[in-house]
């Protein structure tokens, strides 16, 4: 029998010929990462490990950017401890604010990771980088402590659903509709502890962006790790970041995969994932009319440049609706220079919109937006559970940039049609 693209990268990483799902492993890890909430708990638990020295300088990983720039005493403590660990270390990759980004989106950014290479880190969307062909995962503090120690990990081998996507896509339908529509259909847990393959002739199609996006994505069905074969699209991505070594791996033939399914694209229209729970998926046009009171177009799942020029097309000679709140965060300070040389920044600003430095802020309800009671917010971000951006009664709606940007513009949740006529 053969196997699959994860099961490949970690049979490697293992020393291993083969690996089997439910096989438990021990692996070598190429990249370990911590951020402001997350790594001064790692930190601890390595000390009181007795660990002096990170294993390697150049592949322990650490960014600040939770609840950055600092919103308290209790935050810029954390970033302190994690500043001075950086220092002490020698660490090469310590982001600090002006250079940093919403991690996830910076490291692909700065070529850290690749294909073939075994990535974790101290937050649940650390799979974002399966974009890369990469095996990603999310993991606890102290697994993070003992990765730093010891640059190893051990791992029980997931079972792999092979998810594919065949057909056209609609205009305005992304790579967050696809990940929506799916959860949708497989439900929260529908992929636990799994391996999420994605395949397809449609796959072919999407930008890095979007893949990205998808990966993200992949926790909120319970997945263990999203990932994408390589193709050109991938090639082209890491030519220009990418100067480490890296190995391309493919899924066999004659893989037996846990599940298959498929999905026929050109049915799918933009989706809306309703309160409480990203797995509560309708169409937009379901749900058109919602009010709401604030739009947050950003974070690790959609703040990247592709998804600022999508929402500024939309917004583009346009007033943000009266007592709506458009709080616009580029994901790392070279996209938001980006967008500033290419007019974008000053497409929201005119439009009536907030535009902020990096942070993942809003996105966990920390800061830079967040929700009062009552109130109800639409955004490009990956959660919204009961709470997730602020008071308990407050309400998050989840969609891609062209819906939360055509919200912002009528003061209710909209199909982008309802705003730009293509």
């Amino acid at each position: 029998m053969g196997m699959t693209i994860t099961e490949k990268i970690l049979a490697e990483h293992a020393d291993l010929k083969e690996v089997t799902p439910g096989q438990i492993i021990n692996a070598r890890v190429d990249v370990a990462l911590g951020n402001d909430i997350t790594a001064p708990l790692a930190i601890k638990a390595f000390r009181e490990a007795g660990g002096e020295r990170v294993f390697d300088r150049e592949k322990v990983i650490l960014v600040p950017d939770h609840f950055t720039p600092n919103k308290d005493i209790q935050s810029a403590e954390q970033c302190r401890l994690v500043r001075e660990f950086a220092q002490e270390q020698g660490l090469r990759y310590y982001f600090e604010v002006g250079r940093m980004g919403i991690e996830h989106v910076l490291l692909p950014e700065e070529g850290l990771v690749g294909p073939g290479d075994l990535t974790i880190g101290a937050d649940s969307h650390t799979c974002t980088y399966g974009a890369l062909a990469a095996f990603a995962t999310g993991v606890g503090s102290t697994d993070l402590a003992a990765a730093m120690a010891i640059g190893e990990i051990w791992l029980r081998v997931p079972a792999t659903m092979r998810l594919v996507y065949y057909g056209h896509r609609q205009l305005w339908v992304g790579g967050k509709d696809l990940i929506l529509y799916t959860i949708g259909d497989i439900g929260v847990d529908g992929a636990l502890y799994k391996a999420m393959e994605f395949t397809g002739e449609t796959i072919g199609t999407l930008e890095m962006a979007d893949r990205f996006t998808m990966a993200n994505m992949t926790i909120e069905a319970g997945g263990k790790n999203g990932i994408f074969p390589p193709d050109e699209v991938t090639l082209k991505y890491l030519q220009e970041r990418v100067r480490k070594g890296y190995k391309l791996y493919h899924s066999d033939e004659n893989v037996h995969y846990a599940e298959v399914r498929e999905y026929d694209v050109s049915r799918i229209e933009p989706q809306v994932a309703c309160p409480p729970s990203p797995g509560n998926v309708k169409g937009v046009r379901e749900v058109a009319g919602v009010e709401i009171d604030q739009v947050v177009i950003g974070s690790c799942t959609n703040g990247r440049i592709e998804d600022l020029k999508v929402a500024a097309h939309v917004i583009r000679g346009k007033r943000v609706a009266p007592y709506v709140r458009l709080l616009v965060i580029p994901a790392t300070q070279g996209i938001y220079l980006q967008a500033l040389r290419e007019g974008l920044l000053e497409t929201f600003v005119e439009a009536g919109g907030a535009v902020s430095t990096p942070t993942c802020g809003p996105c966990l309800g920390g800061h830079m937006g967040v929700l009062g009671a009552g109130e109800v917010a639409i955004a490009t971000t990956n959660r919204n559970f009961v709470g997730r951006m602020g008071h308990p009664t407050s309400q998050v709606y989840l969609a891609n940039p062209a819906v939360a940007a055509a919200s912002a513009i009528k003061g209710e949740i909209a199909h982008p049609e309802e705003v730009v006529k293509e």
